[in-house]
């Protein structure tokens, strides 16, 4: 990759909720944008922390005992293991980085397929 990316001209791409798009690697990552509205499913990762960058609108982290909730611009982890459920009432967009491959519902039976624009 030699070019800058814009995120924003990403975004504009493609309408499907819930269905990441890699936009770069980095080292064994991917760098991923989605849109998001509604519920996702629960769900956890075995093997790996599921991190969330809002780029636009606002989603809530729905966690066993506690909801955090993001606004742009802000940052939550999900450490590996722990089940949770994103969940967003108006169309919010992400920034998602995780390890190349690894299923958006924690299971590959379940997951969108991963694209790449």
């Amino acid at each position: 990759m030699n070019d800058k990316i814009n995120l924003a001209e990403k975004l504009a791409t493609f309408t499907e909720h819930w269905a990441p798009r890699t936009v770069a690697r980095l080292n064994d990552l991917d760098v991923m944008v989605v849109k998001v509205e509604g519920e996702f499913v629960w769900h956890h990762h075995d093997d790996t922390d599921d991190f969330f960058l809002v780029l636009s609108g606002e989603i809530d982290i729905e966690l066993p005992e506690r909801t955090v909730t993001l606004g742009e611009g802000e940052i939550f982890i999900v450490p590996k293991g722990i089940e949770h459920r994103p969940v967003a009432r108006r169309e919010a967009h992400l920034l998602l980085i995780e390890p190349s491959g690894t299923p958006n519902t924690g299971t590959a039976e379940t997951a969108a397929p991963r694209r790449e624009i």
